[in-house]
């Protein structure tokens, strides 16, 4: 499984990434071994996730998501699961 995820930094800022892990990524970005840009940004916080079959089909999605004006990304993120329905689908135990 592909993950599509959206940060939000300590700064307010955005940051859109994909994983097949997002518990072990959102990790790496909070102890400052993740992207460059969120390092001086920490901590940054997971608002938005969405799952993929395919490593293209989550590249793909990533690349739209990043070209999204900022606005847009915010709708996405006021449309998503809550906080505890998210942390269902990082903390799940695979099968």
């Amino acid at each position: 499984m592909y993950y599509v995820y959206i940060l939000e930094c300590g700064d307010g800022s955005l940051y859109t990434g994909w994983t097949t892990d997002p518990q072990r990524r959102l990790k790496q970005h909070n102890s400052g071994k993740g992207a460059k840009c969120t390092r001086a940004r920490l901590p940054v916080v997971l608002r938005y996730l969405e799952s993929y079959d395919s490593r293209a089909e989550a590249m793909q999605r990533e690349y739209s998501i990043k070209r999204l004006p900022r606005e847009e990304k915010m709708k996405l993120i006021k449309k998503q699961l809550s906080p505890e329905m998210m942390k269902c689908l990082i903390f799940r135990k695979k099968m």
